[in-house]
């Protein structure tokens, strides 16, 4: 953390100058100089049997953050048993371990003042554990115990499925989450990226699923720490070769994923609720984080929608028109497979037709018009002091430098993000915009009075399915 409070008082000064200088100009017309952001080294190692760890040693508190990524999610969920990924998670912080009841583990974690989670995604599991310095040694070895022999407490792990149960209840509660998951069946159909967890698939959900899962990933060639604090290198790989290295590795190859199927045609579909608003969906298939244009997609989404009130769609349909509540728009990069383009919306039931039309048009406008200079340079600084604020201390950067080692992007992609964001010219947005947003080829999902929106809608260039929220 240091490290970046330094950069930061550097800049503070530079601004002050910079104001002093310019004292008489209007505060839009001040320039300041550019934030730069030099990474500060972080070690890794190879365990010898296979594990990946990451170290950055930072002695200002007293306090040992640790992050385990072990690859497998939800991607791999069988289609009947969507929501295991999810359970194993919930099971695996709440279950104990084979030496601990869950009674136990939970005694231990408070007795150290321990911050404890295990989350799921598409890729990997994690578990993150925070601790006092002196507790170290102990928080290791719980975190062994959990990696090699969770517990899986039966009535823990029935509380977990029954909590997700509960889930599956409430999730028309929010419009949003009733959209994205038609969203989703449209684009990605029949996939796990196009499914979520239903009653029968967590009815279908056995303890012998969770030990099989365990035994598929849970390997420490397939394991990750990322280390950092009030602890030095010999110190963490003493601990690991202490508590697992005899961990032992089994053959398997659990980097297969299923290929992503056609996207169904574009349509319009209208969920029937009773609401005063309308929450919209709009979106196609996008890019994986190994597309060369990576980074002028990025760009291009950021003026588009992705970058708050700078951004063309909140400028034009919240500020100027008074037509949405909130509009943005998310061009994710998937880690592997494509993910999706997605603009997303709140609006008057009467109001949705008339914003689903400006999407688009503003869509086709980046496309055949392009960015100015001044729009693409605002655009650029935003984008890199949004990026350098987002390590905020130490371990922001292990996790990052892991995650993005894990993901396989190349070894020095923090450290050139910002040459490459800046190099980026008005023609390469041009050109990705045209190459990459499809806007009539967009999913439309519209969650509001269908009664409404059927009058309003005018488009007749694409299908309307009216459909009662399952």
């Amino acid at each position: 953390m240091k490290w970046l409070r330094t950069g930061f008082y550097v800049f503070f000064l530079l601004l002050m100058v910079t104001v002093q200088d310019t004292a008489a100009q209007r505060p839009d017309q001040l320039t300041f100089p550019p934030l730069e952001l030099v990474f500060p080294s972080v070690a890794q190692q190879r365990t010898a049997n296979g594990m990946i760890v990451y170290l950055k040693e930072d002695d200002e508190l007293p306090l040992v953050d640790l992050t385990i990524m072990v690859r497998g999610g939800s991607i791999h969920d069988p289609l009947d048993k969507t929501g295991l990924s999810a359970w194993f998670a919930q099971s695996l912080e709440t279950g104990g371990t084979a030496l601990l009841t869950p009674a136990q583990l939970e005694e231990e974690l408070d007795r150290m003042a321990a911050r404890f989670s295990v989350t799921s995604s598409s890729y990997h599991f994690q578990i993150d554990l925070s601790v006092h310095q002196r507790d170290v040694t102990r928080a290791v070895e719980l975190l062994a115990d959990l990696l090699r022999r969770p517990g899986f407490d039966r009535e823990r792990v029935e509380l977990a499925r029954q909590q997700l149960i509960e889930g599956v209840h409430r999730q028309n509660d929010r419009p949003a989450a009733i959209a994205g998951r038609y969203l989703a069946r449209a684009i990605n159909p029949g996939h796990p990226f196009g499914v979520e967890p239903t009653l029968d698939s967590l009815d279908n959900l056995k303890l012998t699923d969770l030990v099989a899962l365990h035994q598929r990933f849970f390997q420490p060639q397939q394991t990750w720490w990322g280390v950092s604090g009030a602890i030095n290198q010999d110190e963490i790989l003493n601990l690991l070769a202490m508590y697992v290295g005899d961990w032992e590795s089994r053959e398997t190859d659990n980097r297969l994923l299923p290929n992503l199927p056609e996207s169904l045609p574009p349509q319009i579909t209208l969920v029937d609720r009773q609401l005063s608003q309308t929450t919209l969906l709009m979106g196609h298939r996008g890019i994986s984080k190994d597309n060369p244009d990576l980074h002028a997609v990025r760009l291009a989404n950021y003026l588009l929608g992705g970058g708050g009130f700078n951004s063309r769609l909140m400028r034009e349909i919240r500020s100027n028109r008074g037509l949405a509540y909130s509009i943005y728009s998310l061009f994710q990069p998937g880690r592997y497979l494509p993910e999706l383009f997605v603009v997303s919306g709140e609006t008057r039931n009467d109001g949705a037709a008339e914003v689903v039309q400006l999407v688009r048009e503003m869509i086709k406008q980046l496309i055949v018009s392009g960015v100015s200079h001044d729009e693409l340079e605002s655009a650029k600084n935003s984008m890199i002091n949004s990026f350098i604020f987002a390590f905020e201390d130490s371990h922001a950067v292990v996790t990052q430098k892991m995650r993005l080692h894990f993901y396989a992007y190349p070894d020095d992609y923090l450290e050139t993000y910002q040459e490459r964001i800046r190099a980026l010219s008005p023609a390469d947005i041009q050109r990705v915009a045209h190459q990459y947003f499809h806007p009539d080829q967009m999913h439309i999902v519209l969650v509001g009075d269908s009664g409404i929106l059927l009058a309003d809608l005018q488009d007749k260039s694409m299908a309307i399915e009216q459909v009662e929220v399952d």
